[in-house]
Parts: structure tokens; sequence; C-alpha cells
């Protein structure tokens, strides 16, 4: 929690613009004005101060307040509610909830509460672990747990009363202190704020007197009770797997025993840097981590003090078998024999740490021992992932400027930068190394591309694979990862792009290959599934259209846009994979210009063919058709979030727009028996609607059917109620007299 706690903050310690504290600093409370947190401190009497999630002393020591803190317990959940009675299910949102072990658990009455780790939820609706919050439904209960669970310490627990039409839960963890911090504050005398920091670390957190600040609002929601249980468990679950340390607890039993949970992990050190290179290329996805202090006489004796403890952490990561995601690093301690190396990298005495890929490119450098660094050499550390976005940057860098390259090199490159985890910040700093404030930090190697050029590579590729008679694996992933902005070019540039033509050409490769992709999406030769695809290709690709148009241009562009995403939806729908998330967002293209045009010939042919397939009750009943479409739809659409009310109501919605663009346009004449159908279809599946008997009455009198029209349009004046917009009510009853006198 400390990594955490701190690096999400990005405190650092400043020396140089210190005030004195005693004259200036007040005693009294103190609450910070930093978003999204809520800390209050208190300096009390007796050099005592009060801070939410740490507590302790306070002294002064030269220009500074040097502090000391213990831990606090206490209500960890702060969950607020909303309400809808047509919500079939309830929606929870989990918070940025980080790497900590959570539960969820369920009750109905006094029936056994029903667990679910949170990590095993997030993998099941976000595979790829892109979203920093959690996402996902849970059926209706009479009462909500909420599960921290401890590491040899007491899980907190949190009942909640659910009310009997909740429909969404928000869940945020409020931090709870722990370990040592090496903290110092000064009194900003221009601003009247309290600073305080880490040292070490950055962007202090800023205090206000408690009465310049306004109060504190209480949880939205309070639990029924809060409780710790110490080795907390519930039948059948898990042993737990501390992500801090990675150990193994078996917590239904009185005793465990630690060493037979590791695995007897060894790295594996080369007596010369030529071989560690070369090791470390092998392993293709690890780092190689060079130390280099020859002026300390115990280089080598922390050198191997450090690499023991974190072969015991690797071990409890990987608990009783080798993985490699959990070896990150290789290790190598530079002897006399580097100095060139190490001088030709600007390391010209020590100690220093440099960071090398396996083709011998420095990515990061450290003024730093490496016991000072221990800490973030582990795979949970987001350093690794930094170091994971430098090497891509490098390797395609490389790629695309040599000639030589291959097809597979160049599409291995752009993959492999399109996998990249997103980070919550991006550095758009174009210079070679990074500058930080702490020479002790590591420095991060940057490679500056070339948009363009980057678009004309990628233009290439995509059309020198027009031709392949199935699929390239990592050509579709990157693809996919492209047209859903969150691929190669967001990684890259951090840009969202409307499509250009070769987006429409890469989706093109996409259909071609459509059914052996989605054979992909079960398993492949080797056994892995294409676990991009969230839902069928149909619904990736829709989606990501989807998502285009919310950033698409406006005019001539954006026009010549929407005609190819027209167009792509008219080759789904051929080819018969289009799906209702397909339709939906194909039927919401074709009606945009529908005021401005003289008929919607086009948009009712399209509702036709789909009516006729899946709606039309000559084969079967209305609502039980709806209801299997509603089951079959894919787990990410939105309507599979908003339920099933909602899903009928914009098919009916969807059958009476049909109809009533019939009624207003005499060029749409030829559907008029078609759109009788439709309208017909609308009441029998939202019964009553005053706007639908409207509708209906119109066509049955178009088409002749007067004394049907007048008994529907009385119909639509029963049902009026305050609902409808008093210029709408009107409209409906001066339309009743006109038919009745023959006006109409």
């Amino acid at each position: 929690m400390r990594n955490y706690i701190w690096s999400f903050l990005l405190f650092f310690c400043v020396v140089s613009t210190l005030f004195s504290q005693t004259k200036t600093l007040e005693k009294g409370t103190y609450i910070t004005t930093n978003k999204g947190q809520k800390i209050k401190l208190n300096l009390l009497e007796n050099n005592k101060y009060e801070l939410v999630f740490y507590s302790g002393e306070y002294k002064i020591k030269g220009d500074s307040l040097l502090f000391s803190q213990t831990e606090k317990a206490g209500n960890s959940f702060n969950l607020s509610f909303k309400n809808d009675k047509k919500a079939q299910k309830i929606k929870i949102k989990f918070l940025e909830p980080s790497i900590y072990s959570f539960y969820i658990g369920t009750q109905n009455g006094s029936e056994p509460v029903q667990y679910q780790k949170l990590t095993d939820i997030k993998t099941k609706v976000d595979p790829d672990w892109i979203n920093i919050d959690v996402d996902f439904e849970i059926e209706r209960a009479d009462y909500l747990y909420v599960v921290y669970e401890g590491y040899e310490t007491e899980s907190k627990i949190s009942k909640y009363a659910l009310p009997k039409d909740i429909s969404e839960i928000t869940i945020k963890y409020e931090l709870d202190a722990l370990g040592d911090l090496n903290l110092a504050g000064f009194f900003d005398k221009k601003t009247n704020e309290l600073k305080i920091a880490e040292q070490g670390g950055k962007n202090p957190l800023v205090f206000l007197n408690a009465k310049d600040t306004p109060p504190a609002v209480p949880p939205s929601v309070t639990p029924l009770e809060n409780k710790s249980v110490l080795n907390w468990t519930y039948p059948g679950k898990d042993a737990l797997v501390n992500e801090d340390f990675g150990v193994e607890v078996t917590v239904d039993t009185a005793t465990t025993d630690y060493a037979a949970s590791k695995y007897d992990f060894k790295f594996k050190v080369e007596n010369n840097l030529k071989a560690a290179i070369a090791a470390t290329k092998t392993a293709k996805s690890k780092f190689l981590i060079v130390y280099a202090d020859s002026k300390n006489p115990a280089a080598k004796a922390d050198f191997d003090a450090v690499l023991k403890d974190l072969e015991t952490q690797v071990g409890y990561y990987m608990y009783d078998a080798y993985n490699a995601q959990y070896d990150v690093f290789n290790y190598y301690l530079a002897t006399a024999d580097d100095k060139k190396w190490l001088e030709a990298n600007k390391i010209s005495d020590g100690p220093a740490l440099l960071v090398v890929n396996g083709e011998g490119d420095v990515l990061a450098t450290a003024k730093s021992n490496l016991l000072e660094k221990k800490s973030e050499l582990s795979y949970y550390d987001e350093f690794a992932k930094k170091l994971q976005r430098a090497n891509a940057f490098y390797a395609f860098d490389k790629i695309a400027k040599n000639k030589k390259a291959t097809d597979a090199d160049i599409v291995s490159a752009f993959y492999k930068a399109s996998i990249l985890d997103i980070p919550y910040e991006y550095e758009t700093d174009a210079v070679a190394v990074t500058e930080e404030v702490n020479p002790k930090d590591f420095k991060i190697a940057k490679i500056t591309l070339d948009k363009k050029e980057v678009a004309q590579t990628w233009k290439k590729l995509i059309e020198a694979h027009q031709k392949d008679t199935k699929p390239n694996r990592e050509l579709v992933e990157a693809i996919l990862r492209e047209i859903k902005n969150a691929g190669f070019t967001k990684q890259f540039f951090n840009e969202e792009r409307v499509f250009n033509d070769t987006d429409f050409l890469s989706i093109d490769y996409l259909l071609k290959h459509y059914d052996a992709i989605e054979k992909m999406n079960i398993e492949d030769e080797n056994g892995n599934a294409l676990t991009l695809l969230k839902g069928s290709l149909s619904f990736e690709i829709s989606s990501a259209l989807q998502q285009n148009s919310y950033v698409a241009q406006e005019g001539v562009a954006g026009k010549a846009n929407q005609n190819k995403i027209i167009a792509i939806y008219k080759k789904l729908i051929a080819s018969g994979k289009g799906n209702f998330d397909s339709y939906k967002t194909y039927f919401d293209y074709l009606n945009v210009d529908s005021e401005n045009s003289v008929d919607d010939i086009t948009f009712l042919k399209e509702f036709k063919t789909y009516f006729n397939t899946y709606l039309s009750t000559e084969k079967g009943n209305a609502i039980e058709r709806l209801d299997q479409m509603f089951a079959s739809l894919d787990t990410e659409s939105d309507y599979s979030y908003n339920g099933w009310n909602s899903f009928k109501e914009y098919h009916s919605n969807l059958a009476n727009t049909a109809a009533w663009a019939t009624v207003l346009k005499p060029a749409n004449s030829s559907f008029i028996k078609d759109a009788i159908t439709w309208s017909e279809y609308s009441l029998m599946v939202t019964k009553n609607n005053p706007y639908y008997l409207d509708t209906l009455a119109q066509l049955y009198y178009k088409d002749g059917q007067k004394d049907k029209a007048i008994a529907t349009q009385e119909l639509a004046v029963k049902f009026l109620t305050a609902e409808v917009d008093e210029q709408t009510a009107m409209e409906i009853r001066e339309m009743l007299s006109k038919m009745q006198n023959g006006t109409y």
C-alpha cells in the first residue's frame, strides 16, 4: 500500500524553499485541498499531530517538520446508491481498486453469503485490464458485503442493506496508513498553505487551516455493521496470495508453512556483460539490470544480498512452479572490464544502475545503488511497464528505419506497441532522455517517432496483406486495438483519430477473414484464445465504428467517413454477420439526414429486412422473439447492461419511427402496408401508447380504412396522459376531428 499511496500522489521533498516553522505555523486543524483526497491534519499541543491515515509525533528540525506515524483503523469503504425500479440487475462500479485483495458478497435473507473475488470479476469483464475501474453487474439481493482481505492482519468487512429498487452502486476504497514514511513539511507564508511531502517523492499534499475550508461530506450510505476479522474466509475460498509480497496464506488452517508455498527461484548471473546481454535477448521479454559500484568494496556483498531478497520475492510470486511473467529482470555486476562501456554511457563512477534490453540498448539509468531501487524491480511496479514502453519505442524505431526488415518484423513491431498498457499519464517530452528532479530516479530513454512515417508504414503493411489467404494473428490484434483507439497511435502519440482510408481497409481485412478470426476467439493452435474479442467480431467492429463517430470531423471529411461507415455496415449485414448492435448503429446513421431528405427509402428497405428477419410475428410471439434476441446479446452490448425494458422499448420505438416516416413523406407511400404491420407491432410490444396509436390511425386512414382509423385515433385521445406534452396532445385531438369531419 505504501507504494500505491505515494506513487499515486507523486510526492517529492522540497529542500530549497522551506520557511521557518517556529514563528509562522500555528497549531490547529488543516484540511487537504488536493482533488479526490479527504485528508485532515491536526497540529496539537505537545508537538502531536493527527493525519487521516497517519498519526504520531512531529518535531521541528531547522526549517522542516519531521513526522513519525502509527497505523490507523476504521471503515475503509465509501458507497453511494442510485435507484431505478425498472432495472433488472444491479450495476456496480468499483473505483480504482489497484492490486488490493477485495471481495464482493451478496446475501438474501439469512442464506449463506456468496462471495466473488474482485480480480476474478475483473478478468471476466475486462480481460486485458484496460480500465482503472471495475464495472460489472450482480443479481438483486438483500445485503451487500464488501471485504478488504488483510495479509497477516485483520480483514475488513462492511455489510450494507440494499433498497428494493436499487440499480447502481459506486464503491470507493479509502486508503489506510501502512508502513513508515519519512515525511517533511513546510509552511508557505504567501498562500497560508501547509505542504507535506515524503523525501524523494513528488507533488506534496497541500493543506489549509480547517477554519478556511468547508466541512467534510459524510459517506452517502452507512453500513449496517463494520467489523475486522483475522484470517477471514468462507466455504470454497481460494488461498490468499498477497500482492505486496507474493506469499500465499492458507487461511482456513491454524498454522501456515510459508516455506512450502515458495518456489525455489534463482537468478542466473553471468560473469561478463556480453553473456548477460545475450541471455537477456534469449529470454525475449526480460531486461538486464547492470549495477556499477567500483569504489564500493562491499558492492559484491550488497549485490548478492539484494538478489537473494529478490529471489525470495519472485519465488513467492511463482508459488510452486516457474512462471515467466514474474521473472522480469536479469542482473549483472559490472567489473573493470566494462569500464569503456560504462564511460560510453556516461557512467564514470558509482553507484549507478543501467537497464539494458536484449539488443544492448540502454533504456534507463539511475545514480543509485541496487538496494535503494529494490522496490521498483518488481513485476507489480510501474517501472517495469515504463521499460516495456521505452523498449517498444526503441524496437519500432529500429524496424522502421531498417530497409531490410521483413514483413514479420514490421507486423511484430506494430503488435508489440499495440498491446502495451496505456499509462495513466503520458510523458510528451521528445528528448533522448527525460530530465528528473532527483538524480537517484531512473531516467527513462525516449524515442521521437514521426507521425507521418508511422502512418505510411502501417498503410503499406495493410495494403500488402489484402491478398492473405488466412489472417495473421498479430496483425489482427494490432488492427483491433488500432480501430478501438487503444493501439499504436494511442501509445505513440496519445491521440484519438478520425478513421482514414487505412482504417477502413483494415476493417475490410477483418471482414474478409471473419470466420477464421471468430475461431481465434475460441482457441488457436497453441490453445490461446483471442481474448481481445469481448463479444463477437461484429460487435467489436460496430463498437469501433460507433466510438469513431464521436470524434469524427464535421463537414466534408465527416460526411465522407459516414458514407464509408455505412458501407461497412452494409457489408456486415449482407454477409449475415450483422448483429443487433450493428443494425442499431446502422439505423442511427441512416436516420441522420432524414429531416433534409425527400424520402427514407434506404432506411425503410433495411428496416424491412431487419423486421422480417428478427421481429415479424409470423415466426412467433413478439415478446418471446425479443426475449430470445435479448438473451443472445453480446455481454458488452449497452442493452445487456440497460436491461430488458430498455431493449423492448428500443424496438417499439424503432418500429414506430419507421412507420411514422411513411406517414410524413409521400415519397415513402409504397411502404404503407409494411408500415401498418410495423405500427401494429409497436403496440403489441408497448400497449396503449398514444404516440404509436396516432401513427397507426393515420396509416389506416391513408390506406382507406377510415372507420378503423377513427376508432384507433379515439384510443390515442383516450390514452393521453400528463406525460404527453401539451402541443402533441392538442395535435392528436385535432387529428381526430379532421378524420371525423373528413378534412384529413
